[in-house]
């Protein structure tokens, strides 16, 4: 199921959405959007991820050996 969200841009940036679709690189505006927000969401993994290293690497992490460690 989707949703719509209807967001307002400055003239510059939506010229560059509608220049990058019309060059092929985006199927349409729409997955235009829904390629920066699955970005975002790697961008936000990767960053929990490299968190994670750090505090096992600082010892502060928990490795956990099986599921019954996270109770």
């Amino acid at each position: 199921m989707r949703s719509i969200i209807n967001i307002s841009l400055p003239k510059s940036m939506a010229k560059a959405v509608e220049k990058e679709v019309k060059t092929g690189n985006f199927a349409s505006k729409s997955e235009f959007f829904r390629s920066l927000v699955r970005n975002w969401e790697e961008n936000r993994l990767l960053k929990e991820l490299k968190e994670s290293q750090r505090e096992i690497a600082d010892g502060k992490g928990k490795v956990l050996r099986s599921l019954k460690d996270l109770i």
